[in-house]
């Protein structure tokens, strides 16, 4: 099945039956044809196993220490950062990416983390401890003066699988917009057309982008 087709029919299903990493694979399948998402997964599953202690401090120790994923503040706007076969590769990333890499390795370790979409920033909650942690700067423990300081008093809303990839997209638009890449732009607005509840001004930039091709 074309990844295309694949990604329409994930977003479909109700967002807490979309599986976060295979949505995330397929965005790069897009920027990088002929990949192959299941091998990806499978990238993840050894990750995981690889893990030696199934707990909170664990998969923080073994993902930010022993594996050294990083955010990359030397070229923050890469659009490699926001795909997440190369995320796995270089071990580099942007705060989603990672945190999409955090929450599924904790998935397959019964480990459960949430990603949550603050203000300017994405971070992921450890649900067993109620711990908000920055997966962009190591995995650090965010303690409740610095989040308040932060992002402010009101409660941190949970990022569904949807959210977060409508978000890497969002992402990646703004990044080919900036580099005037009109080619990637157009798998990318196709992609957030699919997306449940899509603006109508979607599809009109994508009619507008296609017509260049004409």
């Amino acid at each position: 099945m074309q990844p295309s087709q694949r990604f329409a029919d994930l977003m479909e299903l109700p967002a807490a039956a979309v599986p976060l990493d295979e949505a995330a694979f397929l965005i790069a399948a897009h920027a990088h044809p002929g990949l192959d998402v299941g091998a990806q997964l499978a990238r993840l599953d050894n990750l995981a196993a690889r893990c030696p202690e199934a707990s909170r401090d664990g998969v923080l120790a073994h993902l930010f220490g022993t594996e050294d994923f990083r955010g990359n503040d030397a070229d923050y706007y890469d659009p490699d950062n926001s795909m997440l076969d190369r995320v796995l590769d270089r071990r580099r990333g942007i705060p989603i990416s990672l945190s999409v890499v955090l929450i599924e390795v904790g998935r397959r370790l019964g480990v459960p983390f949430t990603g949550i979409g603050a203000p300017g920033h994405f971070i992921v909650r450890h649900e067993d401890s109620g711990v908000y942690l920055d997966p962009f700067n190591g995995g650090r423990v965010l303690d409740p003066t610095e989040r308040a300081r932060l992002y402010g008093a009101a409660p941190l809303e949970p990022s569904d699988s949807i959210a977060i990839v409508s978000r890497m997209l969002a992402n990646l638009k703004a990044i080919y917009a900036q580099r005037a890449d009109a080619d990637s732009l157009r798998w990318v607005i196709r992609l957030r057309v699919l997306l449940p509840g899509a603006p109508a001004s979607e599809r009109t930039e994508l009619k507008r982008l296609l017509a260049h091709l004409n």
